[in-house]
């Protein structure tokens, strides 16, 4: 039954996404915010929401491992959502869309994740209210760093770029007003349905003789994932690529304020300094990845690169992943 009510969970993610990539291209078409902000903030949080359910959820059920393994997984898993769609619609080329603030949103997951790193393979043993020192570190860089992002938003779009940013013929009808309030009752649906996800998962990781880090990492992770994964297949078809990009780059920082939350609602001690030691892995994967990512972004810019080596980070991104399933699945 709890296999039943974990795919039927999943089912409903995955519809409540498809609307929720729709509203949020008519959101960035028809205000003032444009698809890298939409896609960075608005839509990367909302398709957050089932890794915050699941993130809490593993918290009542006192599993912590879940908690912080999810996150890391989640962001691992967004990261190779984006490579794969990159190398299937490889005509597209995804990157070459995107622009210097999803760079420098890049470079902040990195940064975040960095801190998280050292937190895991070296605890401080400092804490304030039962909230690990690393975490007041996570929020404030952060905050800083959103703030510095927001200041000065690139506008500037290639001819190439713009000419992209018609809206798709099946979102012409559809109202600012009316794209808001379906945003806002998909991100609840969303929300609901993460709950399910991570209650049937725990049971899954205690019945199948998983460890709870592999579980958390993968099977939940993965399906918590499948928002950012809908709604990134969307945009592409949507030809607004860079809220597909915004979209995974942001969910992976807005993840990581989900570990700081986590650590709040868990009692018993900064909550880094309890999980398994096979998270070190996983959050070091992270870091892989998002160099690479990173690389794409930056070396798409280059004429030389897209013409001749253009699907090589990507292909080496989806390598790294399978490689890393296959240690924590061993290791965990």
């Amino acid at each position: 039954m709890m296999y039943l009510i974990f795919v039927i969970a999943a089912v409903v993610t995955v519809l409540a996404a498809i609307k929720l990539s729709t509203y949020a291209d008519v959101i960035a078409e028809r205000s003032s915010l444009g698809g890298m902000m939409v896609g960075t903030l608005l839509l990367a949080g909302a398709t957050s929401l089932p890794e915050v359910t699941t993130s809490l959820t593993a918290i009542v059920v006192n599993n912590p491992d879940i908690a912080v393994s999810n996150v890391l997984g989640s962001n691992l898993f967004n990261l190779f959502i984006l490579a794969a769609m990159d190398i299937y619609y490889r005509r597209k080329r995804i990157f070459v869309h995107v622009g210097l603030d999803h760079i420098k949103t890049g470079f902040i997951s990195f940064g975040l994740t960095g801190i998280v790193f050292i937190a895991i393979l070296s605890p401080s043993g400092y804490h304030f209210m039962n909230i690990g020192l690393e975490m007041y570190l996570l929020v404030i860089f952060y905050l800083v760093s959103m703030k510095l992002l927001l200041q000065k938003p690139s506008l500037e779009m290639s001819e190439e770029v713009a000419a992209t940013s018609e809206p798709a013929y099946h979102t012409r009808a559809i109202s600012l007003k009316r794209a808001k309030i379906g945003f806002g009752l998909a991100s609840l649906i969303i929300f609901i349905a993460g709950s399910m996800l991570t209650i049937t998962g725990d049971a899954i990781a205690i019945s199948s003789g998983l460890g709870s880090s592999f579980v958390g990492t993968f099977l939940i992770a993965g399906a918590t994932s499948l928002p950012e994964a809908v709604t990134v297949i969307v945009a592409i078809q949507l030809a607004n690529y860079q809220l597909a990009v915004g979209n995974i780059v942001g969910s992976n920082l807005f993840n990581l304020m989900i570990l700081a939350l986590s650590d709040l609602f868990f009692r018993s001690g900064p909550i880094l300094s309890v999980v398994h030691p096979v998270t070190l892995i996983s959050v070091s994967a992270v870091l892989l990845l998002n160099c690479l990512v990173i690389g794409v972004m930056i070396l798409s810019q280059t004429e030389r690169f897209r013409s001749k080596l253009y699907p090589v980070p990507s292909t080496v991104v989806i390598a790294f992943y399978l490689v890393c399933s296959y240690m924590i699945f061993h290791l965990g």
